[in-house]
């Protein structure tokens, strides 16, 4: 349905992607592998400080792991390692 009353502002808003928190940090975590580097450390390195050269470039990681909060990271590990102890 088009919008025909022009004196009265329209709100658009545009969708947020919906990013796969999981699928994130597995491939940071692999990008990290493949540099050498200890992802673990990496990873605790860059939620900690918040510092982005944490994370290599490689891959585009460092970009990736930008586009989510350091809070989402936190619940998607916690929520792993609390379904993995439930099993």
């Amino acid at each position: 349905m088009e919008n025909t009353n022009f004196s009265k502002t329209v709100k658009f808003t545009v969708p947020k992607e919906k990013l796969d928190t999981r699928e994130i940090i597995l491939s940071v975590h692999s990008a990290l592998m493949e540099k050498g580097y200890n992802p673990i450390n990496q990873i605790v390195g860059y939620i900690m400080s918040g510092d982005p050269s944490y994370i290599t470039a490689h891959n585009g990681a460092r970009t990736l792991i930008q586009r989510i909060e350091a809070d989402e990271i936190l619940e998607e590990l916690v929520r792993f390692y609390v379904d993995e102890k439930n099993r």
